[in-house]
């Protein structure tokens, strides 16, 4: 019966010689649903749609293809042969922390230039960021990429998941760990922790760092489960695992000093700039 189970079609819409993939049709709806999130609560702090608006026309485009050069970079070896491939991002081939450090880099100069705080910035779209990071993984999902190693369907059964999600994880005749619904779900949960810690007035900066420990805590351990990692040293060191440390520490640090400093002293409810 395994033999005769089918993938699910990667392509959700053909218009003649132009198709329309899942992965791209997903993450599209997870950047729709954070954005529109992201100016409901930027009103809410005082800041006009506007001002959000001109930033994510420069933030989400930059992330994407920031996040492409990230993946490509540590598969060049590859892409050197294959240089027509570099631009078929719809095809998979993203990574977070690529998105992440082109997202940052574009806000902390917009922010400077507009005269806000960055930091007010980032504690508001920290929810969405990983909302829409919980969302994207189903685009993987339906690339059968970003999985586990092998696992037999009674393990995935015990987990009780729906038929579409074992199926789907059946790939070349063998059932694959859904790391990608591992990160999911994590994600989820971190963006509830998130929209509950806007109720408390935390200084500002502390609920995008919040975000960023936990997300990373979360994505070293998942990333150890993965098939496909970036290497930083193949074999020996994953390059996620490493940006994950090296985020979770910077993080801690960050939020020790800003306090210690007196750098935190505006608080998250605060509706000046």
């Amino acid at each position: 019966m395994e033999a005769t189970i089918q993938p699910l079609d990667p392509i959700a819409i053909s218009l003649g010689p132009i198709n329309i993939r899942w992965y791209g049709l997903i993450i599209g709806i997870g950047i729709a649903l954070a954005l529109m999130i992201v100016m409901r609560e930027g009103e809410r702090r005082g800041i006009k749609k506007e001002l959000i608006a001109d930033l994510m026309l420069w933030a989400i485009p930059i992330a994407i293809i920031s996040a492409r050069i990230y993946y490509v970079i540590f598969q060049w070896d590859y892409y050197a042969q294959n240089p027509g491939e570099i631009i078929k991002i719809w095809e998979g081939g993203i990574a977070i922390h690529g998105a992440l450090i082109g997202s940052v880099i574009t806000a902390v100069v917009f922010a400077k230039k507009r005269g806000v705080s960055f930091w007010k910035i980032a504690d508001i779209t920290a929810p969405s960021i990983i909302l829409g990071q919980a969302i994207g993984r189903w685009g993987n999902f339906m690339n059968q990429e970003a999985h586990g190693g092998e696992v037999t369907r009674a393990f995935l059964e015990n987990l009780h998941l729906p038929e579409f999600i074992i199926n789907q994880m059946y790939i070349n005749g063998t059932y694959y760990h859904p790391t990608f619904l591992y990160e999911s779900v994590w994600n989820i949960v971190g963006f509830i922790i998130l929209i509950l810690l806007r109720r408390v007035n935390l200084r500002r900066g502390e609920l995008f760092l919040t975000y960023v420990i936990w997300y990373s805590i979360g994505r070293f351990f998942i990333e150890g489960m993965r098939t496909d990692s970036l290497w930083l040293i193949e074999g020996q060191l994953r390059m996620a695992q490493t940006i994950s440390v090296a985020l979770l520490i910077g993080a801690v640090i960050l939020l020790i000093l800003r306090r210690m400093k007196g750098y935190a002293d505006a608080r998250y409810l605060d509706k000046s700039v």
